[in-house]
């Protein structure tokens, strides 16, 4: 049966993205699958990546395209506001909910600097999360608590990254072990 969330949001379900924060270092990972409703598209997708002459790093869940026509409009707006990533997301995040284009726009992003992290979605949220640990897609949850139950027990971040996102793996028929990683 399919629900209205279903229709509204079709290709949500089908990714997980972490980042993990732990003194000065910081890992960004992201699953490799790309799923069509019960059928895997694609095993090696990269959905993580290296943004604004590798300062900034970013993962998304959500359409493809969508997220690429995002992350073009973030690094617009950090040429604007050249190192100040939260003036950058927030604007961003103004232009996501007014703009009737972007509006549209299926996905959700994490983006990270050396210093800072933030989730961005399409309601306008820019929320810096808790403990260091940020995650979203499908698997989500999965990564998360996976990730915040590891920081006490490793120093660090990609290793917490890659042995959360092989639980998400494990738990989420939406999410594969094909990682890309992205640190700083």
């Amino acid at each position: 049966m399919t629900t209205s969330e279903d229709k509204a949001f079709p290709g949500w379900r089908g990714t997980t993205i972490l980042c993990v924060r732990k003194g000065d270092k910081l890992a960004l990972a992201g699953d490799g699958q790309v799923s069509i409703g019960n059928t895997v598209m694609k095993s090696t997708a990269r959905k993580v990546r290296p943004i604004a002459g590798g300062k900034v790093v970013a993962g998304f869940a959500g359409a493809t395209a969508d997220a690429f026509a995002l992350f073009e409009r973030l690094e617009g707006k950090l040429e604007t506001y050249p190192d100040q990533l939260a003036r950058a997301c927030v604007e961003l995040a103004k232009d996501w909910r007014t703009d009737r284009y972007l509006r549209r726009l299926e996905a959700m992003l994490i983006v990270a600097d050396k210093t800072e992290t933030y989730i961005l979605t399409g309601a306008g949220d820019v929320l810096e999360p808790e403990h260091g640990v940020a995650a979203i897609g499908s698997g989500g949850n999965f990564a998360l608590s996976a990730a915040r139950a590891l920081l006490d027990y490793e120093d660090d971040p990609e290793v917490i990254a890659r042995k959360a996102m092989k639980v998400a793996a494990e738990i989420c028929v939406f999410s594969n072990e094909n990682l890309t990683v992205e640190t700083l």
